[in-house]
């Protein structure tokens, strides 16, 4: 896989950052061999990582301080591959090649340095700005947003958060380059509603879920294909069981939990 050099991408390209909350590397991968997620397929095949965290929080605030999921099998911290790199972290003043030296206490924020418009679409509870954690994460960018049909409990949060997306991608000046971070909710626990008739979560639910998800993310892709030049990132903050070794959900570190799906394209 050719190296990236994200010094070629800041300030000249749009950024999209993309997490689907909760999505298991095992349903992505099947969903993405059986062929029915167009939309990510189109992209290249997931990479199997691990995630910085088991559940959203920890996870995320690893992300956005630039650490993102390690491909399985890079056993050395230094030889996973940076995008963005704060020179604060006790790792070094040099950014490793390819990587992104940025100033401020997350990427976001040293984006927004750079001259970019920043945007939260959120999704689960740590982004919904109700409580004091929840306006944590939506504080590190220029604009957030979230509404309850963002939620975990709407069937249809997925096109509300990409349709709101789409909305605020053509209100911007022209021009001026944008990150945007939308927290997928869907597949996050309540699932079961995917399937007709169900009234349980599970690994088939989960599945439906991102076939779902899929389906809107197609629209977001093509509008910011017709903004401009893109870099994407998309990945899961962590997996979820359902019932595997007698565990549901996540929050535990359980190969389900800890192993995710990752990829980052050009558009």
């Amino acid at each position: 896989m050719q190296k990236l050099d994200m010094g070629k991408i800041v300030g000249k390209r749009n950024i999209l950052f993309v997490c689907i909350d909760s999505l298991r590397y095992d349903v992505a991968i099947e969903e993405q061999q059986s062929g029915k997620t167009p939309a990510l397929n189109r992209y290249g095949a997931w990479r199997k990582c691990k995630a910085p965290g088991n559940f959203t929080y920890p996870s995320h605030q690893a992300m956005f301080a630039g650490f993102f999921p390690i491909e399985e099998g890079v056993l050395n911290m230094k030889k996973r591959e940076v995008l963005f790199f704060s020179p604060d972290i006790g790792m070094g003043r040099k950014a490793p090649e390819g990587a992104f030296a940025f100033q401020g206490s997350t990427w976001v924020e040293g984006l927004g340095r750079e001259g970019y418009e920043t945007y939260c679409i959120g999704g689960v509870s740590f982004f919904d700005k109700r409580t004091d954690v929840g306006k944590v994460m939506p504080s590190y960018f220029q604009h957030s947003y979230w509404k309850p049909s963002f939620g975990c409990k709407v069937k249809e949060s997925a096109q509300n958060q990409v349709d709101f997306a789409i909305h605020k991608l053509g209100q911007v000046e022209k021009g001026r380059k944008i990150m945007m971070y939308l927290n997928i909710s869907a597949l996050h626990y309540p699932n079961y509603f995917y399937i007709e008739g169900e009234k349980k979560d599970s690994k088939q639910a989960h599945g439906a879920a991102l076939r779902y998800v899929d389906g809107q993310l197609g629209k977001l892709f093509c509008a910011f294909r017709e903004k401009g030049e893109a870099f994407v990132i998309c990945c899961s903050d962590h997996g979820t069981c359902y019932g595997e070794d007698g565990v549901w959900y996540h929050g535990v570190d359980h190969p389900i939990v800890t192993t995710v799906p990752y990829k980052h394209f050009l558009l």
